[in-house]
């Protein structure tokens, strides 16, 4: 299964675009869950949640609805993140949902010296992004992904596919995402 986190708000969004380009050709025959993170969706961290999800977490009971997206997210076999590059990070919304997939002896769990274990069936995640101008600090977004999804979760592929500069003065917007189609069909 190939889980679609897609993050961007815009109906006709560019990175949106790129990724289902991208999801159309790694497909195959693979199902092709998608998952839109927003405010509506997904249950604020707070104090209630975090005792629930601690308790449940000391007793590996994952029945609570809670952590169906954490279990979604362990059973995917391949991850498609969509996160268009604003305030020199990716959308908060990707924040919470990786904040609610984060769970100990679910998705992760440590080890005997105190290190996390990734327990998550993915082999690979692709952090697909687009950006107005330059990305000057890629461990704000891609970065910050991979060392999530290597270091916490165990997927041990993590591929980077942003596309800058797309609204800069004199910038040729469908010769850049035809550019980007092309790489990704190469791949």
């Amino acid at each position: 299964m190939i889980l679609f986190i897609d993050t961007a708000v815009r109906p006709n969004s560019r990175t949106r675009k790129i990724a289902q380009h991208l999801i159309d050709h790694i497909k195959g025959n693979d199902e092709v869950v998608t998952f839109k993170p927003n405010k509506d969706n997904m249950p604020e961290l707070n104090y209630e949640t975090l005792s629930m999800r601690g308790a449940a977490c000391d007793k590996q009971d994952f029945s609570d609805p809670y952590f169906d997206l954490a279990k979604q997210f362990k059973s995917a076999d391949t991850i498609v993140i969509a996160a268009p590059f604003w305030d020199l990070s990716f959308p908060a919304s990707l924040k919470q949902y990786i904040e609610n997939v984060t769970v100990s002896n679910l998705t992760f769990k440590y080890d005997e010296t105190g290190h996390p274990v990734g327990l998550c069936n993915g082999k690979k995640l692709y952090y697909v992004c687009t950006a107005g101008g330059p990305v000057m600090f890629p461990e704000f977004g891609f970065g910050w992904v991979e060392g999530m999804a290597k270091g916490m979760f165990g997927i041990p592929e993590a591929v980077n596919i942003t596309v800058e500069f797309m609204d800069v003065e004199g910038a040729d917007e469908d010769a850049i995402l035809a550019k980007c189609y092309e790489d990704i069909d190469k791949m």
